[in-house]
């Protein structure tokens, strides 16, 4: 997988702070932006054709968006995933 770069929607960094997932995000996003997808599980949600993308954080959540017409991903909602 090629590198990608990532960018968060508004009240995304407050939601990762207010359920302590800051570290383990930023983590899984370097991962993702150096090209290293072996555990961020990158995939494309269902129904496929609305292009919507998610990546693991951790066993229970998971951070959901979409690619832009530059081609940055805008991670703009996280869900827990239950």
């Amino acid at each position: 997988m090629q590198s990608i770069s990532i960018y968060e929607g508004d009240g995304v960094y407050d939601y990762l702070s207010k359920h302590w997932l800051l570290k383990q995000y930023r983590k899984t996003k370097r991962m993702l932006m150096t090209g290293n997808n072996t555990g961020a599980k990158f995939h494309k949600k269902q129904p496929k054709h609305l292009d919507v993308y998610y990546f693991r954080i951790n066993k229970k959540y998971r951070a959901i968006g979409k690619f832009d017409n530059d081609g940055d991903f805008r991670v703009w909602e996280i869900d827990d995933h239950q």
